[in-house]
């Protein structure tokens, strides 16, 4: 017992030195990388507060007037710090967005749409405006998202819906592709509409302006792999099923563009209006994108004199 006993102590003992020499290898690179790395992160973490306490005024008031509406600013100055620090996020037209009345703007979906997320916030606390959304049905079966969808007016959308909210003078914004586009496009930014027009026969329908919008890089901030591309197109097919993994989240540029609003004419149909609306997106991620998209040099167009 006695031998068994020092044995013990001795592998403890060495476990214990063992450990204590690894650490003071490592201790240089700790210091060296980890600590400039936690400068950096609480210095992001101090710009998103001042941002914060910047609007301050704007929040009391808001919150003055409505509790979810206070809610909305209050993340929504969150989601524009992120933006501006994570993505130097821009946006470009944001005129053509009316500052009352009803439009319907048109985008294209990224991997994961956080540049709507940043359109959103901007229209919100610059023109003081809520878009409403349509949102895949797969949404509203996630768990304990369902307040969230209420108060950011998320909602599947039909045609007559989609009607009621615009004829309220309200904006709403929608994705033709939907989920489709966002996981099977790629960085060629093909739209994939599948001769979709619900879209237009609602424009036509509360006969209000069509706004279309791209954001440059979008899909380079999040992507797909393209051998799950290849793979599950068929199940997504057969279930709708978002089943397509995402990688990214890379702090590449963002800028949104606005294009120029496109008036319903009754003398075209709903087919014809969404191919010219589809041809004034393509327009746009032709005279703004980079085909194909690449994350290094989305990554470089972070420095303002390397765009």
């Amino acid at each position: 017992m006695d031998i068994i006993s020092g044995f013990v102590v001795y592998v403890n003992s060495f476990d214990i030195d063992y450990i204590s020499w690894v650490l003071w290898v490592l201790y240089p690179i700790l210091i060296t990388f980890l600590l400039p790395a936690f400068i950096v992160l609480f210095l992001y973490l101090t710009s998103l507060a001042l941002f914060i306490y910047k609007q301050r005024m704007k929040l009391k008031a808001a919150y003055d007037h409505d509790f979810w509406d206070g809610a909305r600013k209050t993340l929504g100055v969150f989601w524009w710090a992120q933006a501006r620090i994570w993505h130097g996020y821009e946006v470009e037209g944001l005129h053509h967005i009316p500052e009352t009345g009803p439009a319907l703007i048109i985008y294209y979906h990224g991997v994961l749409p956080v540049d709507l997320y940043y359109v959103l916030t901007t229209v919100l606390l610059e023109k003081n405006r809520l878009v409403h959304l349509v949102g895949d049905k797969f949404l509203f079966y996630m768990p304990g998202w369902q307040t969230m969808m209420e108060v950011f007016n998320v909602a599947p959308g039909t045609v007559s819906s989609c009607v009621d909210v615009l004829t309220n003078g309200h904006l709403l914004s929608i994705a033709p592709g939907g989920v489709r586009e966002a996981l099977f496009s790629d960085e060629n930014y093909k739209l994939l509409w599948n001769k979709r027009c619900g879209f237009a026969k609602v424009a036509l329908q509360a006969n209000v302006p069509i706004i279309p919008m791209f954001t440059k890089n979008i899909r380079e901030a999040f992507r797909t792999p393209y051998w799950a591309r290849a793979w599950l197109r068929g199940l997504y097919e057969k279930t709708r099923i978002p089943c397509v993994p995402a990688y990214g989240f890379f702090p590449v540029k963002l800028k949104t563009i606005f294009g120029e609003p496109i008036l319903p004419n009754p003398n075209l149909t709903a087919e014809e209006l969404a191919e010219r609306v589809k041809s004034a997106i393509e327009n746009l991620i032709e005279k703004h994108q980079t085909c194909p998209g690449s994350i290094l040099r989305a990554l470089l167009e972070r420095i303002p004199f390397l765009r």
